[in-house]
């Protein structure tokens, strides 16, 4: 639980602007536990978790990281690997959470009335899509070579070459920077905080959350250990 409680518990904080000594007498602790509890470094009670949901107006359940809606109405996060579901269960909903957050992208871009940057998405999801089909092909025993101009042994490294000057343009073009080739814009970036993108896009913002905290646990592991924890991994 400390992980996505401490991580969730910061986040409403600072999304409601507010200082942890303005949060932590509001919530009737001291500003040293409030520090811990968001930092990771001890677990609240239950009784510290209910009035912080009520304090930031969100579920127990979303607060402690079991839903990623904040009314704790909608699916918890780890149920889309539940075992209840069938493959073909789901597969369509990985499906439909991977379709809704690639639309959710591109309706970001939109808003940001920038020329460039939803065609810089597209180049970078094409290169992704690209390679993930490669390798099927290559386990395909009667596939054709000559099917592509880029032979298997180069595709995968010139696809990486792409893909991280990709992401340099990406990053480029939602500042309206003009590096790279790009044009300078000026960007008009929505607000992406989770209550925002909940409230602006109430049909497909649930499916980019979902997919935020899974890959969240995918490289989770893979981070370093947070300052005083002795743990090893």
């Amino acid at each position: 639980m400390a992980s996505d409680f401490s991580r969730t518990l910061a986040l409403l904080r600072k999304e409601k602007k507010i200082s942890q000594r303005t949060a932590a007498i509001d919530l009737d602790v001291s500003q040293a536990l409030l520090s811990h509890y968001e930092n990771g470094l001890r677990e609240p009670g239950l009784g510290f978790v209910i009035r912080a949901a009520d304090y930031y107006g969100v579920s127990c359940d979303y607060l402690l990281g079991r839903s990623m809606a904040r009314d704790g109405a909608s699916n918890k996060a780890k149920e889309i690997s539940s075992i209840s579901l069938t493959p073909s269960e789901l597969t369509d909903a990985h499906r439909k959470i991977i379709n809704n957050a690639i639309t959710l992208l591109f309706d970001i871009s939109e808003q940001t009335a920038s020329k460039q940057l939803s065609d810089e998405i597209a180049q970078y999801l094409s290169l992704v899509i690209y390679k993930v089909f490669r390798y099927l092909y290559l386990a395909d025993p009667d596939r054709v070579e000559a099917a592509f101009r880029t032979n298997s042994s180069q595709f995968d490294g010139l696809c990486n070459a792409q893909m991280a000057l990709s992401e340099l343009r990406i990053r480029s073009a939602a500042l309206g920077s003009g590096e790279l080739g790009l044009e300078a814009e000026d960007i008009r970036m929505p607000s992406l905080t989770p209550t925002d993108l909940t409230r602006n896009f109430p049909n497909i913002s649930q499916s980019m959350l979902t997919l935020l905290q899974s890959v969240a646990d995918i490289i989770e592991p893979h981070q370093n250990i947070r300052r005083g924890d002795k743990r090893t991994r």
